[in-house]
């Protein structure tokens, strides 16, 4: 593919010959790396993208979508009928960029001051899942587990000690609905998943022992002291 020679406004430029440098002309900016982490399960309409980051606005996040269509990182693309909708999607060196962002996130969680409370995607409960994941609890256990989170559907498939997370509907062991803020302390803290099932804040279709099991699969990194 043939990128579009990118402008750059000089205030943002490092001249630093450093790829780190390069990488922050394109990405250091408010919202961008977080526009990228919500594609990085698959293409989404505007309103998609914008309701996983609640904080931005209309006008900047054209911006943004702009400047990266620009940087050959996102390009646009039309859904077939019968949705026939506009989507943007991350271009195949944009999602070269999913180590990196995962990278950061884990580095950052070892802070004191993460605040959990804040709003969470969809996507980034998905993405964690996958950053997160311990392959010695996995072992070569496998399995499926769907989630329904509002109005996304995902599919979460374990196999060989890694994790893979696909967008849409799927077969699965057991199927997982609720916020994604719910899921935090069940996969990440103390709460047992049968805990959250009895309060009403995850419900849970299928097999319990997969899906209780899956859930004990994950750990936070350690906060630096």
């Amino acid at each position: 593919m043939e990128l579009e020679k990118v402008t750059i406004d000089a205030k943002r430029r490092y001249d630093d010959a450093c790829g780190a440098a390069l990488g922050m002309e394109y990405v250091g900016e408010r919202w961008a790396l977080l526009l990228i982490r919500e594609l990085l399960l698959g293409p989404r309409r505007f309103g998609e993208i914008r309701a996983g980051l609640p904080g931005i606005s209309a006008n900047v996040l054209t911006q943004r979508l702009a400047g990266l269509e620009a940087a050959g990182i996102v390009e646009r693309l039309r859904l077939p009928p019968p949705a026939n909708a506009q989507v943007y999607a991350l271009t195949r060196w944009g999602y070269e960029a999913e180590p990196v962002v995962l990278a950061l996130a884990k580095w950052a969680l070892r802070s004191p001051t993460h605040d959990p409370s804040l709003p969470f995607s969809a996507v980034s409960l998905m993405l964690a899942l996958k950053m997160l994941l311990v392959p010695e609890r996995a072992g070569d256990w496998c399995a499926t587990v769907a989630f329904r989170l509002g109005d996304d559907p995902y599919v979460a498939e374990l196999a060989s000690g890694a994790l893979s997370v696909t967008r849409g509907l799927g077969a699965a062991d057991a199927t997982l609905s609720g916020r994604p803020s719910a899921f935090l302390p069940v996969v990440f803290g103390a709460k047992p998943l049968s805990a959250a099932v009895a309060e009403g804040a995850i419900a849970l279709e299928g097999n319990r022992a997969i899906a209780e099991r899956f859930t004990t699969l994950f750990r936070l990194p350690p906060k630096v002291e």
